[in-house]
């Protein structure tokens, strides 16, 4: 660990049970300095509140591995192109920043830390600026037109939408959505199809709680609407230059980026083998299996697992999908790739620690509606 990382993690570690607090007062020192900045904003600000400072946190913490922090950063400078940020407003961000772990860090917060945040986060400043001058070929967002719209179950929906510019991504990425409903508010969504000579793009998402956005998405948004899209994110792509056979684990809708890689294979795949498995509560979330097994069906190297957690009469595996993967195997030379809520994600990682799975073979993006 470098002296840089060390000072960055120590430091954290005085204000990480006070980040609530040091959010808001980092937002409330940000809108003061530079009232305009509230306009770039959601009006609801419960969700949002933690973002921007957990995508400094995120970065941060990543100082030790450069080659992913730069991909990170310069991919999240593309995205924030949408919030219309301008070079100028990265210095107010910073100052708010310090001035809120100063505040937090209290009579422990000593001239080391506040000069490694510095150093940390005029690093990730001029990476997010240069991701944007980079992409400065692009729209900041786009707009797309939603083409179908259809109900799977109770708070699962399917929607297909073509941008009216060219979006270039890769299967496995995921894209910020807004809606006409919620101005200003974004949320992330895998794209659940490889890429399509009409540009057309299948979203899968489940309508949550306090979702505003998801809400809007499942209950609201019909064919001939306008949404707009932000910059393609994500890690979790193939690497073709791989020929290790494939494990997927997908939880609810995160089978969306799987399906997505799955498509991908189906143009080229000749020597992989893929073994699927799709976990839900019920048969009714798992909204998508007819599709899956039908694809499985049609290609001798697809293989699919459903089960459920909470369905006893259901016909197939029962439990979490995290312990029905570890039932099958041995998995120490496929590579891996995991998708759904922050808590399957976490289980999943740690079955495959347990089962000796190297953790470089695993593919994941962290993000959620909630």
């Amino acid at each position: 660990m470098s002296n840089l990382s060390r000072l960055l993690k120590e430091s954290w570690t005085l204000v990480e049970e006070q980040q609530d607090k040091l959010a808001s007062h980092f937002y409330a020192r940000m809108f003061l300095n530079n009232p305009q900045l509230r306009d770039l904003f959601p009006v609801q600000m419960d969700v949002q509140r933690s973002r921007l400072l957990g995508a400094i946190v995120t970065a941060v913490q990543t100082v030790d591995d450069p080659d992913r922090l730069d991909e990170y950063l310069r991919a999240l400078g593309r995205d924030h192109r949408k919030f219309h940020v301008q070079p100028e407003h990265y210095d107010v961000v910073g100052d708010a920043l310090m001035e809120a772990l100063r505040t937090f860090g209290g009579d422990q917060w000593t001239l080391e830390f506040d000069q490694a945040w510095r150093d940390a986060y005029a690093l990730i400043a001029a990476k997010m600026m240069e991701g944007a001058d980079a992409d400065a070929d692009n729209p900041p967002y786009w707009h797309a037109e939603v083409l179908y719209h259809e109900r799977r179950s109770r708070d699962i929906a399917v929607l297909t939408c073509r941008p009216m510019q060219p979006l270039e991504y890769r299967a496995g990425q995921y894209i910020s959505v807004e809606t006409r409903y919620q101005p200003r508010l974004w949320r992330a969504y895998s794209v659940a199809n490889a890429p399509r000579k009409d540009g057309s793009l299948d979203f899968h998402v489940r309508a949550v709680g306090a979702g505003w956005v998801s809400s809007a998405l499942v209950r609201r948004v019909q064919p001939g609407d306008m949404i707009r899209l932000g910059s393609p994110m994500g890690r979790m792509t193939l690497d073709r230059r791989s020929t290790r056979d494939i494990v997927c684990v997908a939880g609810g809708t995160g089978l969306a980026p799987i399906k997505a890689l799955i498509e991908e294979m189906t143009r080229a795949n000749r020597t992989r083998w893929v073994h699927v498995f799709f976990g839900a509560r019920d048969r009714d979330d798992l909204y998508d299996l007819a599709c899956l097994n039908r694809l499985a069906a049609r290609y001798p190297w697809l293989s699919v697992v459903a089960a459920t957690s909470a369905d006893p009469d259901f016909p197939g595996e029962h439990g979490n999908i995290s312990d029905v993967v570890s039932r099958y195997g041995p998995w120490r030379d496929h590579d891996f790739f995991v998708s759904g809520s922050a808590q399957m994600v976490r289980a999943t990682m740690r079955t495959l620690a347990e089962m000796q799975v190297p953790a470089i073979r695993i593919k994941y993006d962290s993000f959620g509606d909630s």
